[in-house]
């Protein structure tokens, strides 16, 4: 099992511990890359896919590094929108 399969497997169960590293990691599988939303972005960053110009907004944690439930949850409706995952 590849990881990018390990990745996936663990994202579709939420764990409570997953970082923002990984969902960087994660979405950069299916082809997007981490971008600032503008010069005074701060936290707020976007992920844009190559592709399809798809966006995917998110609140990068602090001052842990462990995401949301609910982040999770946007992240995958997004990528189910997409056909990406099941």
């Amino acid at each position: 099992m590849s990881r990018r399969d390990k990745l996936k497997r663990r994202f579709l169960t939420r764990p409570a511990d997953f970082t923002y590293d990984e969902m960087s990691g994660f979405l950069k599988g299916f082809g997007y890359e981490e971008t600032k939303t503008g010069k005074t972005a701060g936290s707020r960053m976007a992920f844009i896919n190559k592709t399809s110009r798809h966006i995917i907004r998110l609140h990068k944690p602090h001052p842990g590094n462990i995401m949301k439930k609910y982040q999770m949850d946007l992240v995958a409706e997004a990528l189910r929108s997409k056909g990406m995952i099941e």
